[in-house]
């Protein structure tokens, strides 16, 4: 049985999950086309109908050639749909859509979402109170996470690690929005690390749908609009807010065309500009357009650097922060020769005795001759 205790504060009270553009889904998705053919796609953290990751891929349903669509939603959704209330249905209540066909209904030479309502009210498609809670630890949907070939979706941040866990678990192919700060968790940087996740194309300042039923009270006077942004909100034209939140990354196991192109190094070493750490067997790199073409050695670059990485150029050996030690094996330390230093906080790179912010430790494959100038 799940426990959704914490699936419901991350709802109710952290309020860490909000809704995706349809233009940032579509801007990512363009990349990964070829990935979908034939097969079956799960939006387990979705509102059916409602959510955009459940209508762009219905949307294109016959255009990516897929075999078929789940989209789940949980108890207690903020979204009131309106076709669901053209359906008779009850938003509110955890539901199962499974989409195997979309076809123009209405004979107007398109298809709408209006067209993928009566494909339901027809029963060609199917939409089913689930049982439990919605939670995608239940049994339930775990069997429905079994039936999928691809998940995409945007599950509640707070929950990022327990999510990626379950999809790795049960070796699944995915896209998913987390938060750059993810990158450090000792659950995930082993996966990068190790070449089984990578990010994908789009990263950096993304907009968030915010649910109205959510309440912020110390923000909700909308006509505050410069306390507002001080606090990360924006209200459009319309009146909606929206968050705006910084370091957004998608984080994936499909394979993209940006994944194998190199970082384009510029600069030549030169030991006046790259400090030598006073813990580690490395030179700092403060900004990752300044990795030097010709350096041979370890380097520590900001995890930022991650967004850039191309398995063909680089290896990753460890991440210089708090998870040096603990969740990194001795041999990989004696290999970046880590000595514990009293200012460096559990691993940080130190320089000169000054802590840098959390550093991965990357060697070039085909580190270059020195150019001429």
């Amino acid at each position: 049985m799940s426990d959704n205790r914490n699936l419901s504060r991350s709802k109710d009270a952290k309020a860490d999950e909000f809704y995706t553009q349809l233009s940032d889904i579509e801007k990512e998705l363009r990349h990964y086309r070829k990935h979908f053919k034939g097969k079956v796609v799960l939006c387990n953290c979705d509102d059916p109908f409602e959510s955009n990751f459940f209508k762009y891929f219905v949307l294109k349903f016959n255009k990516l050639g897929l075999k078929k669509l789940i989209a789940t939603s949980y108890k207690g959704s903020p979204i009131a749909g309106t076709l669901f209330s053209m359906l008779k249905e009850e938003p509110e209540h955890p539901y199962k859509a499974v989409v195997t066909t979309v076809h123009d209904t209405d004979g107007d030479g398109g298809i709408d979402m209006l067209d993928v309502a009566e494909l339901f009210r027809d029963g060609e498609n199917e939409l089913t109170r689930l049982e439990g809670d919605g939670d995608f630890r239940s049994q339930e949907c775990l069997d429905l996470l079994d039936q999928a070939d691809i998940v995409v979706t945007n599950p509640p941040f707070s929950l990022f690690r327990e999510y990626v866990a379950t999809l790795m678990e049960h070796e699944k192919s995915f896209l998913i929005i987390g938060n750059q700060n993810a990158i450090t968790y000792k659950e995930i940087f082993p996966l990068l690390k190790e070449n089984k996740v990578w990010l994908g194309n789009s990263s950096g300042h993304t907009l968030f749908e915010v649910p109205d039923s959510y309440g912020i009270p110390e923000f909700y006077d909308l006509s505050d609009k410069a306390k507002l942004r001080s606090n990360g909100y924006v209200v459009d034209e319309n009146g909606k807010l929206w968050r705006n939140l910084g370091n957004i990354c998608w984080f994936t196991n499909l394979d993209l065309k940006k994944r194998h192109e190199d970082i384009d190094l510029a600069l030549r070493y030169e030991p006046a500009r790259y400090p030598h750490y006073d813990n580690y067997d490395a030179i700092e790199v403060s900004k990752v357009a300044e990795i030097p073409y010709d350096y041979s050695g370890l380097m520590g670059v900001p995890i930022t650097f991650m967004d850039k990485y191309s398995p063909d150029q680089f290896e990753i050996l460890c991440l210089a922060n708090g998870n040096a030690r603990t969740n990194t094996s001795p041999e990989i330390l004696a290999k970046v020769g880590y000595k514990r230093h009293p200012d460096d906080k559990g691993g940080l790179g130190v320089v000169n005795g000054k802590r840098v912010y959390a550093r991965v430790i990357i060697r070039n494959f085909y580190p270059e001759p020195s150019r001429e100038a």
